[in-house]
């Protein structure tokens, strides 16, 4: 199969042309109207400090609960107590059917779920 040489190299002989650059900034072009962020500011409570009150009282918390505090779904939640806080933060987490059929977790003290 031939090509035609004569097109190919009209094509690659074509100069491209130029292109246009934007000036460069400074950080006096880039003032902003509003104040700087302060980095002594406490931050908000994060979602995970959320569930991990709500699992440290003795009544513990269900699942939809968690999930209306975080907007996270259920298998977040889930995931959540399984690979947080009984995997990485190693904290004993139990899980009680109570007297009103819904599942209640809670964090109970004493040995970890790793020493078990």
């Amino acid at each position: 199969m031939m090509t035609d040489q004569t097109s190919i190299d009209s094509i690659s002989s074509e100069a491209a042309p130029p292109r246009k650059t934007r000036p460069k900034k400074t950080s006096k072009d880039r003032v902003s109207d509003r104040p700087p962020k302060s980095r002594t500011a406490k931050a908000a409570t994060s979602k995970a400090e959320q569930i991990l009150k709500k699992l440290g009282t003795p009544k513990g918390v269900t699942i939809p609960q968690m999930m209306e505090a975080t907007g996270w779904q259920a298998h977040s939640v889930r995931g959540f107590l399984s690979g947080v806080v009984r995997k990485k933060l190693g904290r004993t987490l139990v899980s009680e059917i109570g007297k009103d059929g819904l599942r209640r977790y809670r964090i109970v003290a004493g040995p970890t779920s790793a020493e078990a």
